[in-house]
């Protein structure tokens, strides 16, 4: 009997032999993703859902969709399309992609995959979701880039694992995320090994308006409405300052529990930057 669940945004289906997981939007009768959900978002969340019920994936084969060093980096999880040295027949898991914003996550050997349909779809207003599209293709064309602090590949690389999968750096006995480099005598500390819960407590929000938000977010900012952004402390200590999923319909309290979902932040030059999102614990 097939398991239904709401996931980090996504709608799960699990038989026990394999996971649907699938976006719960839908637009003139198709399957469509939120406004800062992908491939590569959902991918992670499939892969996180196993993790958290049990399973320990080491590789998987992933579609061209995905983004394979981005997964890496927030789960772990290696690819022949991230490692070229991967064998084919060590990888035990495959990663199907759907014609619609859909995905199949399953053991190589097996063959065949039946599932119920899943529940709470929405409806999206068809003005959003084409507005919101345009400016995505706006945003990641290789002759876009923000007027705002430039950021360069690799200095988002640099510090992408810790910052989506939470891992933090130990000091003594308290730990520091986001992770650097020097302690504050000038001591060099320790490459981040300890993931944070991901689970955190707002401790104060703003929402800037479209006119304010950073010139990043300009093209989708007026759509959505403006940005927010909430400050949050973890249970082992360390705050950070996280942006609200695009598509989640939350107005923020001090006290509130909220948990983290990998979305799209913003492109530049081309590239996609990716990076955990806050939304309220159900």
């Amino acid at each position: 009997m097939s398991e239904h669940h709401h996931w980090k945004g996504y709608l799960v289906v699990d038989n026990g032999d394999a996971l649907l997981i699938q976006s719960p939007y839908m637009f003139e009768e198709k399957i469509v993703y939120g406004s800062d959900s992908d491939d590569t978002t959902m991918a992670i969340a499939a892969i996180q859902f196993l993790n958290n019920h049990g399973h320990s994936i080491d590789s998987i084969h992933l579609p061209s969709t995905v983004d394979a060093s981005t997964l890496f980096l927030a789960t772990g999880v290696d690819s022949i399309l991230n490692n070229e040295l991967l064998e084919f027949e060590q990888v035990k898991w495959n990663l199907l992609s759907g014609d619609e914003a859909t995905m199949v996550l399953a053991k190589t050997e097996v063959e065949e995959y039946e599932f119920e349909t899943p529940i709470d779809f929405e409806l999206i207003d068809g003005q959003f979701y084409n507005d919101i599209r345009d400016a995505w293709v706006q945003e990641k064309a290789e002759s876009h880039v923000s007027q705002g602090a430039y950021v360069s590949e690799s200095q988002y690389l640099e510090g992408a694992r810790a910052r989506l999968s939470l891992a933090s750096q130990k000091v003594g006995d308290g730990l520091i995320w986001p992770p650097r480099q020097l302690d504050s005598s000038g001591q060099r500390i320790p490459s981040e090994s300890h993931p944070l819960s991901a689970q955190a407590i707002v401790e104060s929000w703003t929402k800037l308006s479209a006119a304010g938000a950073p010139s990043e977010f300009s093209l989708r900012a007026p759509i959505l409405g403006g940005i927010q952004t909430l400050l949050v402390r973890f249970e082992q200590g360390p705050r950070g300052v996280f942006l609200v999923c695009d598509d989640v319909d939350y107005s923020p309290k001090i006290g509130d529990d909220v948990e983290f979902s990998v979305r799209r932040i913003y492109a530049q030059e081309g590239v996609i930057r990716y990076g955990l999102k806050a939304y309220p614990k159900s």
